[in-house]
């Protein structure tokens, strides 16, 4: 039992921090977490008692978030009372239909919006929204507002009683997306809806199913009090510091649990010999980039290497990461999975540390969230050439994926280096992005060739002389379409293009 008061402990506080930061309704994250690792809620009936205390919690919870966005000026009914009569009027209507019907956790809908909000925060912090001003003076519903409202507010509302969750979520996507609100009043006018909702649900789902109040009363207590106290700390650190701060903690904070939710939901369809291969396949790939990049790090305030050769060395890391990515394992979904998962990892890891003022001097940028567009290229490249070649064409065709990335990654490093070293006879033109040289198309040009063939040789079934026509008609197209390429795009466009010259193998092998 101890053991479980932990878990109910945590569950209430990751829900009172959801809720004061973006408006996240408690159940979304406390009701997963009970019923996977407290015994006490497993059984016919458990998923309901949970939701039933996580709805209870939500009411004080919500009701001191919106006291704190409230004193900020942070509520607006003015163009939200039809939606939030809706909702409210909807939520005893989806609490008694829940108890007759197979309980759901959380849908797969709902987990997809928040990884997509989630990682729409991260990319762009700062609210995107229609500013306040605009609405002011505009009382009346535009057509489009009331037929927004009365959709999404009886659909939200049957399922805010029915799930017990994603009420909150589905309020801040309806709120910022289609009615226009900044990203602050939409989580104030939120939570002051869910203040009544989580009020008409968590009685209905008591008065229907009293035994809550006697065998959960210590759970309910707990829940209750720590929600409360977590949801009015996270809601004044909320309208304390700037948008674009707590838009990153938003993404990172729904992010992080729509994926926890999506593993916690499927961990038990997982075996254990596939749980345990993933992790072990995360440990050799996070082992080898966490290696390369503390050598990177040192060489990077010990040595004096210049700007432009330090970033050729992150890419260096970044392509041959899928060597120890794809010969660590024999399933390709894993290998995916894996890059999937680090990429998240990335991206909210440099969309906090670009704040930071080590960050410049330690990534050589050449515009605006370039190492963080570059990651996502590489790595969402390397992601799709593993599912496409590996996974579509199996394991044969394997040698496609790795050969497409390091006939970019070493010939892009040698053309920028040969480039300014050696570069005499320039090449300029108007598909040509600035100033380049014949000496470094053809310094990746021969680097493609050497580090293909060996891809080639060691891991496609066809014969020798093949792979060596085959790595002489890549070599120079690689070098061609980084020429042509504008926008940094080339760790894009060269892969693809490489990978389309190997695909034409499987024509014959």
């Amino acid at each position: 039992m101890g053991y479980e008061y932990i878990v109910m402990t945590v569950a209430a506080a990751l829900a009172g921090i959801g809720t004061g930061l973006v408006g996240l309704s408690a159940a979304t994250a406390m009701v997963p977490l009970l019923i996977v690792l407290c015994p006490t809620f497993a059984g016919e009936h458990g998923a309901y008692m949970a939701t039933a205390i996580a709805l209870a919690s939500d009411i004080l919870g919500s009701a001191v978030t919106t006291g704190v966005y409230a004193r900020h000026k942070k509520i607006d009914l003015k163009h939200g009372w039809l939606i939030a009569t809706c909702i409210i009027g909807m939520c005893t209507v989806g609490s008694i239909a829940a108890y007759f019907t197979h309980q759901t956790v959380l849908g797969g809908f709902s987990l997809f919006l928040c990884v997509a909000i989630g990682i729409r925060f991260l990319v762009k912090p700062s609210s995107g929204e229609r500013p306040e001003k605009e609405r002011e003076g505009k009382v009346r519903l535009s057509f489009k507002e009331i037929a927004v409202s009365l959709f999404f507010g009886l659909t939200i509302g049957f399922g805010t009683g029915f799930f017990g969750s994603g009420g909150g979520m589905m309020m801040l996507i309806v709120f910022t997306a289609m009615l226009g609100y900044d990203r602050m009043t939409a989580v104030g006018t939120s939570t002051f809806i869910m203040t009544f909702t989580a009020l008409i649900a968590s009685v209905s789902h008591i008065l229907i199913e009293p035994t809550i109040i006697f065998e959960c009363w210590d759970f309910l207590l707990i829940a209750v009090a720590v929600a409360t106290f977590f949801s009015l700390v996270s809601a004044r650190f909320a309208n304390r510091v700037k948008g674009r701060v707590v838009g990153y903690v938003t993404g990172a904070i729904l992010l992080l649990l729509g994926l926890s939710m999506i593993v916690i939901n499927n961990i038990d369809r997982i075996p254990t010999v596939y749980l345990l291969e993933y992790l072990r396949v995360l440990g050799i790939y996070v082992g080898y980039i966490a290696a390369c990049a503390t050598v990177l790090i040192v060489l990077r305030y010990t040595v004096r290497i210049p700007d432009y050769i330090f970033r050729k060395l992150l890419h260096f890391v970044a392509f041959t990461s899928i060597l120890p990515l794809v010969l660590s394992t024999e399933f390709w979904w894993i290998s995916a999975l894996v890059e999937v998962f680090f990429l998240l990892v990335i991206i909210v890891a440099l969309c906090v540390l670009e704040k930071c003022p080590f960050y410049k001097g330690l990534f050589v940028e050449k515009g605006k969230h370039e190492v963080i567009f570059s990651f996502v290229g590489l790595f969402g490249l390397m992601t799709a050439l593993i599912c496409v070649f590996w996974g579509g064409f199996g394991a044969e065709r394997l040698h496609i994926a790795v050969g497409a990335i390091m006939a970019w990654g070493p010939g892009d490093a040698v053309a920028a280096i040969v480039g300014r070293r050696c570069g005499k006879h320039k090449l300029q033109g108007k598909y040509i992005e600035g100033v380049k040289s014949a000496e470094g198309s053809l310094g990746m040009a021969i680097t493609s060739f050497v580090c293909l063939l060996p891809v080639l040789l060691l891991m496609s079934p066809m014969p020798w002389y093949v792979c060596l026509l085959f790595s002489l008609a890549v070599a120079p197209i690689a070098s061609l379409t980084e020429l042509f390429t504008k926008g940094g795009w080339d760790t894009v466009t060269v892969p693809i293009a490489s990978a389309l010259v190997l695909s034409l193998s499987m024509l014959w092998f």
